[in-house]
């Protein structure tokens, strides 16, 4: 390269977006209730490739589905000819990964992740070509109340995070027989008003007619809203099945809606279908979809083996917790290290490792050391840092074996700056986050 030619600048992929550290804390405080949320309930973490073959996908979610046909990124292996994919969703792998490692060999089990998923589609707001999902699917399970816990799972997770404005909507699709009866009926109806019906719902008629309920078109509403109905076909087990469901979300007063249009693209579903949908994100207003696929299994070369899951996307539900007003300071540390000199700077290094060890997290200032920074310009960086306290540390407190802690979030700038002996100052910081003014001698300790 020529020394005057500069280097062209690379961009990432688009729809593939970097999570920046100002980001990060809505992040931590989503995944961390999710997980707390998931494990109340006996749910296990399994963790499974974002590459996977691409056949798992093209049987698991119907050769004829969208996700198949036009949005899967997926590639040959250069090295030894594999047709690979980056997975679209999660549930195909982990129910390969459930047979692979024969995991219910002792019973059901309840199993969640969370990871990137990948489709070529348009992005647009809260939907990416790179998104995140979290998902549980619980394996082995036979009758509603899987399902029901499923859902109310979900409920206890809107209430922790203090999202509102998320209703339930439910249905069932009951099983394949009864489909069958009700999509000869759904075909001959769309038939009878083929001038009605745009391009992909054309293109759908005969591959995939369910589909065409779950439209957008306005065009397409009225007559749409005429077709014959899926609940109308179910037989006395899947309807059964099905009232079991909402007698437990009733008695829990978990309100819902049913909405006989809901329906799933993937082949693998069966029974109940739910969706948990919102006003406040446009057109993306599902924030989490999921129902039982006990189909899926026996799909794979398995036993036949009962299941019921969702996934909810991540950045959906991120757009909603800042629509409804969550505010995140960026909060870096507890306490920040300022020291001045060659021997100050030797001597915060020792009291930063003090404190981590007493569980603290710590930010050392670097690059003061020969006159780097001025106090001044380091306190600025303790207070941007969102710090509780800082320590400083100069040549005159090195000199007398001491440091200052400072208060950084004292309501008042009176007496929020004590000297402390350096073996103390750890335990004194810890006691003033437990205690607060109440601990104000510097030498005080407790057990």
């Amino acid at each position: 390269m020529s020394e005057n030619k500069k280097a062209e600048k690379i961009v990432g992929v688009k729809g593939m977006n970097d999570i920046l550290p100002a980001d990060a804390p809505l992040w931590e405080l989503f995944e961390n209730t999710v997980q707390s949320v998931l494990k109340s309930y006996g749910f296990q973490q399994i963790r499974t490739p974002i590459v996977e073959p691409t056949a798992l996908f093209a049987r698991g979610l119907g050769a004829v589905t969208d996700i198949v046909e036009k949005e899967m990124y997926s590639f040959v292996d250069s090295m030894n000819g594999d047709n690979l994919t980056l997975r679209p969703e999660s549930t195909a792998g982990v129910v390969r990964a459930a047979l692979e490692h024969n995991l219910t060999y002792d019973g059901p089990k309840r199993l969640w992740y969370v990871g990137p998923m990948f489709r070529h589609e348009r992005p647009q707001r809260g939907r990416y070509r790179q998104f995140h999902q979290v998902g549980a699917e619980a394996i082995g399970f036979t009758g509603p109340d899987i399902d029901a816990e499923l859902i109310m799972l979900c409920q206890r997770l809107w209430d922790d995070l203090g999202l509102e404005g998320i209703r339930l909507e439910l249905n069932s699709i009951g099983n394949a027989d009864e489909r069958n009866r009700h999509r000869a009926d759904l075909v001959a109806y769309f038939e009878q008003h083929k001038e009605l019906l745009d391009a992909d719902a054309q293109r759908r008629l005969h591959s995939n007619p369910l589909r065409i309920l779950d439209t957008k078109n306005p065009a397409m509403q009225e007559m749409v809203n005429g077709a014959p109905k899926l609940l109308d076909y179910l037989g006395e087990e899947s309807r059964a099945h099905f009232e079991g469901v909402q007698k437990i979300l009733r008695h829990n007063s978990i309100p819902f809606t049913i909405n006989p249009r809901l329906v799933r693209g993937m082949d693998y579903y069966n029974r109940t279908v739910f969706e948990w949908v919102t006003d406040q994100l446009g057109s993306q207003g599902t924030v989490c979809g999921g129902g039982r696929y006990d189909p899926l299994i026996e799909m794979f070369g398995g036993k036949p083996t009962p299941a019921c899951g969702f996934a909810m996307g991540v950045e959906r539900l991120l757009e909603l917790l800042k629509a409804n007003g969550e505010r995140f300071e960026p909060n870096q540390c507890d306490v920040y290290v300022v020291h001045q000199g060659e021997e100050a700077q030797l001597q915060a290094f020792v009291v930063a490792e003090r404190l981590r060890d007493a569980g603290l997290d710590v930010i050392l200032h670097c690059g003061a050391s020969n006159g780097g920074s001025s106090f001044k310009a380091q306190m600025k960086r303790a207070d941007a840092s969102g710090a509780g306290f800082a320590i400083i540390i100069g040549e005159d407190e090195v000199a007398k074996s001491v440091a200052a802690v400072k208060n950084m979030r004292a309501e008042s700038t009176d007496n929020n700056q004590v000297t402390v002996p350096i073996e103390n100052v750890a335990t004194y910081v810890l006691d003033q986050i437990v205690c607060g003014d109440e601990c104000d001698d510097p030498t005080h300790h407790h057990n």
